[in-house]
């Protein structure tokens, strides 16, 4: 009987091993075309473009925007047709 308490508390210490309050686990980003039903993607709105890519004008990634996968396809889409007809740079300076 003893031997059963003992290894009782042994896997709760094996538990207890993995938290550290330094490190918590993230939120999943939330696609944020698919969480507003009413944001349309469009190339020719740069100003909506603008916060899908970085500071030196390279489009950023899904693990970044938060984006799923279909709406990540749209967003490089959208943001090369509006470099095409030069309303977003290609690069910043």
């Amino acid at each position: 009987m003893a031997d059963k308490k003992q290894n009782n508390r042994r896997n709760n210490r094996n538990n207890d091993d993995d938290y550290n309050p330094k490190f918590r686990k993230q939120r999943k980003k939330v696609c944020p075309l698919c969480a507003d039903k009413n944001l349309v993607l469009d190339y020719k709105n740069p100003e909506q473009l603008k916060k899908f890519i970085n500071d030196k004008g390279k489009i950023l990634p899904r693990r970044a925007t938060g984006a799923c996968a279909k709406h990540q396809r749209d967003i490089t889409l959208a943001v090369k047709r509006c470099r095409h007809i030069a309303m977003l740079p290609y690069t910043q300076n």
